[in-house]
């Protein structure tokens, strides 16, 4: 949830109090660590070496066994890259407990199922999309949009027996009426492009932004650019997909929104939006990081595959948001997680930052 005010603002003076904000910061290595000090999973690496892309000849949507099987074998960035490191010996932020304690730690986790997405092969036909909004920070065209692109939130996102079709999702709306996400990834190419208030208008696809990954590289995208989301950062990696439930596994971290952000960015996002200086509130991009001590066994093992991803690689400070929520992917295929993450609450999280 941008906030569009923040945004339109903060783009524009962007570049201007970048280096106030830290600018060797937000380009430091992955994560900001030193090599030697970067921790990856050796049993992720090993799934994916010995994995097999299987072969797309057509847009596959995320709520499939196809799907599964392609997203199984798709290596996310490089395994050093901020996304895929180990956080569970990073040392605490000293302001660890004000930052907690600024986004609630009384409230509950909670997970919004809104970020789907489709997967499409090498020749599928690029088509123009119309930048509206935000063209000076988007990645330029023409894209593999194919016609059954998902719109953020479809279909378990929506109330039970209210789901609408795709088409219907599709239309963009004249107003802003959310910040209707929209992802695509190409697995053979390792490409990810990300869209911003996405749709279908009267003279073809519209977008507000539109950001292109390169998932063979650590790199980021300018400093002081948005992107889909508010902090410069990719969402497709940080969502909670069914393959990943079902493997027990989820090798990565995920995303998270806060209601209040300060006017700062750390590595590895590039942008901010808002226009607080109150040091106690997370900067974009800030790590955190379910604490040791939570004690995980009374849970489902789909909820505890969820709280060990985020004690072992933690979640990113990604947008402007209802506190305390991650992404996880509108699958039907899914079971219901909301009551039980509800049961973890923000004193249970830390901030923590890399390796001096």
């Amino acid at each position: 949830m941008h906030a569009f005010a923040g945004r339109v603002a903060t783009w524009l003076l962007a570049f201007a109090v970048v280096s106030a904000l830290g600018a060797a910061e937000s380009q430091a290595p992955p994560g900001g660590a030193p090599a030697g000090r970067i921790r990856t999973d050796p049993d992720r690496l090993a799934r994916l070496r010995s994995a097999t892309m299987p072969r797309i000849a057509e847009p596959v949507l995320f709520n499939t066994p196809e799907a599964d099987a392609l997203c199984t074998a798709l290596e996310v960035f490089p395994p050093d890259n901020p996304w895929n490191q180990l956080v569970d010996e990073w040392p605490l932020h000293p302001e660890s407990a004000s930052i907690v304690a600024s986004i609630g730690v009384d409230k509950p986790l909670r997970c919004n199922l809104d970020m789907g997405f489709v997967l499409v092969p090498p020749t599928q036909e690029r088509v123009q999309v119309q930048i509206v909004a935000y063209p000076a920070e988007s990645d330029p065209g023409p894209y593999p949009v194919p016609a059954n692109t998902p719109v953020e939130g479809w279909p378990a996102g929506f109330a039970e027996g209210a789901v609408p079709s795709l088409a219907e999702v599709q239309r963009r709306p004249p107003a802003y009426e959310g910040d209707r996400h929209a992802i695509i990834v190409d697995p053979v190419n390792r490409l990810l492009y990300e869209f911003f208030v996405f749709g279908r208008a009267e003279r073809g696809w519209e977008a507000d932004q539109a950001s292109v990954f390169d998932l063979k590289t650590n790199a980021l995208r300018p400093a002081g650019w948005t992107s889909a989301d508010a902090a410069g950062l990719p969402i497709f990696p940080s969502v909670v997909r069914y393959d990943e439930i079902q493997r027990g596994r989820i090798d990565h971290a995920l995303r998270v929104t806060v209601r209040r952000t300060r006017r700062a960015f750390t590595a590895p996002a590039t942008h901010y939006a808002s226009r607080s200086e109150n040091p106690e509130y997370p900067r974009m991009g800030e790590r955190l990081r379910l604490r040791a001590g939570v004690d995980l066994s009374g849970f489902s093992p789909e909820v505890r595959t969820v709280l060990r991803a985020l004690q072992r690689y933690g979640m990113l400070v990604a947008d402007n948001g209802i506190e305390w929520a991650i992404s996880v992917a509108p699958d039907p295929r899914l079971p219901s997680l909301h009551a039980e993450l509800r049961r973890i609450r923000g004193s249970d999280f830390e901030v923590v930052v890399p390796p001096p």
